[in-house]
């Protein structure tokens, strides 16, 4: 191994390693996180850390891309195994909730509050657009494929809003399409959030699962996935 290709190895494995106990940080104290506390438990000075994350924001930034990555790769994969626009969709749903569950505070740091001071970069927004993107391509198969009931078109200045989007991002696919895709998104996300951040406890305990199911399928339902 050339000495460059070492060094690159090393950084690249010490990113990591930074980026694993600001993840442990973000258990204890939230998105408040601090270098020099991320260098005390790496037992590194906080000049060397600096020399891979720049600020507080560049680290956040690297977590907050990581996490859309992760859950994005989750929906995706539990999407490629359904055979139906309807499988597909359940499946997504249903894999964007276990990562939730299975990482509370990464969840927290990309659907909870915002972070005071942090502007997201503009390198968050593909990371952060695929669970959605993977929704309006589910929808839009199932359009295609005449799987989507007939409902009257959107109109009015709504209707004409939607189109730079669909433009953008679900080309040749209506505006009621592209709406009835942002609408369920936020309504997985709200589902799921709800479930962690406490909001069931005391009236959904026994089978989340199952209501979660049922949300998102009238979820699909509400966008006249049939």
């Amino acid at each position: 191994m050339s000495a460059a290709n070492l060094r690159a190895r090393v950084r690249a494995e010490m990113t990591e390693e930074i980026k694993t106990v600001a993840r442990r940080h973000l258990a204890t104290d939230g998105a408040n996180l601090s270098l020099r506390g991320v260098a005390r438990d790496l037992q590194m000075a906080s000049s060397a850390v600096y020399r891979y994350f720049a600020s507080r924001d560049d680290l956040l930034t690297a977590l907050i891309i990581d996490a859309y990555n992760e859950v994005g790769d989750a929906a995706e994969r539990a999407a490629a195994a359904g055979t139906t626009p309807l499988e597909k969709w359940l499946a997504a749903c249903h894999a964007m909730r276990d990562w939730a569950l299975a990482n509370p505070h990464q969840w927290a740091l990309i659907y909870g509050s915002p972070v005071p001071g942090y502007q997201a970069p503009q390198d968050t927004v593909g990371p952060a657009t695929r669970v959605l993107l993977l929704l309006g391509a589910t929808l839009g198969e199932a359009y295609r494929n005449g799987l989507v009931r007939e409902r009257e078109p959107l109109s009015g200045g709504f209707a004409r809003e939607l189109e730079p989007i669909a433009a953008s991002f679900m080309p040749g696919l209506p505006p009621r399409v592209v709406a009835d895709t942002l609408s369920a998104f936020f309504q997985l996300c709200g589902a799921i959030s709800a479930e962690l951040f406490g909001q069931l406890n005391n009236s959904i305990d026994d089978d989340r699962r199952g209501f979660f199911e049922y949300q998102m399928r009238s979820a699909a339902s509400l966008a006249g996935l049939v």
